[in-house]
Order: structure tokens, then C-alpha cells, then sequence
């Protein structure tokens, strides 16, 4: 069977979910979009940023205050994700691929967290132009 991709707004933040069989079990991973993550950081509410790119990605271009944990190691050091308590956790990427796979570990090992539509590009193009583009 297809997968069937259902969007819906939940906590004020999109929810995708790729569903093989419409029912139970289906992943579902919220995502917020830049606009709305420099909403909440300008009115000064807890934002957790949690950069998943590599190492080198994160030297050229990085989200101010944002945690640098690389996808690939996510699993192993899920304990190094200390969200403060009330803290929005944003996970976020290149162009918002990877970090769908973070929020959906991160939520799976019961961390609530959200996805960044777009990526850090989508921040360059859309928020801050002093945000290097790659």
C-alpha cells in the first residue's frame, strides 16, 4: 500500500505523517517553520536548538546558542540533549530532511521535540541573510 501523507496543525506546529496504513503505529513528526521559530525566539520563549549536520556544516553556517549533535551519532548520545524544562526542542539541518529523522528518534527516546521546515537555508533565505548560504 502507498504511503498517504496526512498534514494537520497541532500546538501550533504543522504535524506530517507518512502512513502506510492509516492507522496505528504511523510516525508523525511536527514541524515548525522559520517564521515561526523567529517568532517565539523574539518574544524570548525557551527555544532549544539542536543542530544535527556535521561538524564542518555547523562551522560554516550555525544557529546562535544551537547544540551541535550529527545525526549519525544522535542514538548514542541522546543523553547530551538537555532541553531546559518548558524549552520548544528544534531540531534542525541543512534543508530540514535530516532533522525530521532527529525529531522522530528524539521523540521516540520520549524527548517531545520539532522539526525546522527548510533547514538552515530556509533561515538564510527567509529570516537572516547573514546566515551563510551552502
Amino acid at each position: 500500500m502507498p504511503l498517504q501523507r496526512v498534514h494537520t496543525v497541532a500546538a501550533g506546529c504543522p504535524v506530517v505523517r507518512d502512513r502506510a496504513d492509516g492507522h496505528d503505529g504511523a510516525v508523525s513528526v511536527k514541524q515548525i517553520s522559520v517564521r515561526m521559530l523567529a517568532d517565539r525566539l523574539a518574544a524570548g520563549e525557551a527555544v532549544y536548538l539542536l543542530d544535527v549536520r556535521q561538524p564542518w556544516e555547523h562551522e560554516l553556517a550555525h544557529l546562535p546558542g544551537s547544540v551541535l549533535v550529527p545525526l549519525d551519532q544522535l542514538g548514542e548520545h541522546l543523553d547530551e540533549v538537555q532541553p531546559p524544562a518548558g524549552a520548544l526542542l528544534v531540531a534542525y539541518c541543512h534543508h530540514g530532511v535530516r532533522s525530521l529523522s532527529a525529531a522522530a528518534i528524539l521523540d521516540g527516546a520520549g524527548i517531545p521535540a520539532v522539526s525546522l521546515a527548510g533547514g538552515i537555508d530556509a533561515w538564510s533565505q527567509h529570516i537572516d541573510a547573514s546566515v551563510a548560504r551552502y
